[in-house]
């Protein structure tokens, strides 16, 4: 065998072992399993739970009077942007003051993560409701719509994206979800950007529905019972 076809070889090789997108007959199954559940709970969940969202929204409302729905642009899956919806738990002008936290370096996150513990911008009514991730059920929303997943990495804004690594490109490499390996740490919220997205990608490499439900359930009881991450 000649040095030139060895070397392409070793190219391909290298190539494949970059790309964490998984192919074959079992991870097509995965993936047709793992959807029927995102459409099969989000639907469920937005029927026993609509009187509450809809108590929830009004509360946010009566605190400020301003939209209490909070859209923005998210990346998803192969880097497609789709608008995500929560419920609003940050003043109305709080884009703004972020810029004016990063200028002043108060920005406690390794960029281009933004996360501050005690950050000005969050109401009263939206501590709480972040306490209990009660902000994030808008979110099923894009879940039944196909442009989220129960479980999956986290979706980043387009303006962190820009700055991302080759490396960190690939937590794109799957569809983005409500609830990740990362937030079933302990102490989570001190976890560096970059530990973030080795949890991502050991994620996608190790994808499957028992990993899946492990997630569900622990992120769940931690959402719960468990608020040592913050």
């Amino acid at each position: 065998m000649s040095s030139e076809s060895s070397t392409k070889k070793l190219n391909r090789k290298e190539a494949a072992e970059k790309s964490f997108q998984k192919r074959g007959f079992r991870y097509a199954w995965y993936c047709f399993f793992k959807r029927l559940f995102d459409i099969f709970s989000s639907l469920l969940l937005l029927i026993i739970l609509s009187w509450f969202i809809l108590l929830c929204l009004l509360i946010k409302w009566l605190e400020d009077f301003h939209s209490p729905v909070y859209l923005s642009w998210r990346v998803g899956k192969n880097g497609k942007k789709f608008r995500i919806a929560k419920i609003r738990t940050m003043v109305p002008d709080a884009e703004e003051r972020k810029k004016e936290l990063i200028a002043a370096g108060l920005n406690e996150a390794d960029p281009p993560a933004f996360k501050m513990k005690n950050d000005p911008r969050i109401t009263r009514v939206g501590r709480f409701y972040r306490r209990f991730s009660i902000d994030e059920l808008l979110q099923l929303f894009n879940i039944l719509g196909g442009s989220m997943s129960v479980v999956g990495p986290r979706p980043p804004i387009p303006e962190e994206v820009e700055e991302y690594t080759e490396e960190q490109m690939h937590r794109l490499d799957v569809k983005v979800g409500l609830l990740c390996l990362w937030q079933i740490q302990p102490k989570r919220n001190k976890i560096s950007f970059d530990e973030w997205v080795r949890l991502d990608i050991e994620y996608i490499r190790r994808q499957s529905l028992w990993l899946d439900f492990k997630i569900i359930v622990k992120g769940a009881f931690m959402v719960l019972f468990d608020h040592s991450g913050e």
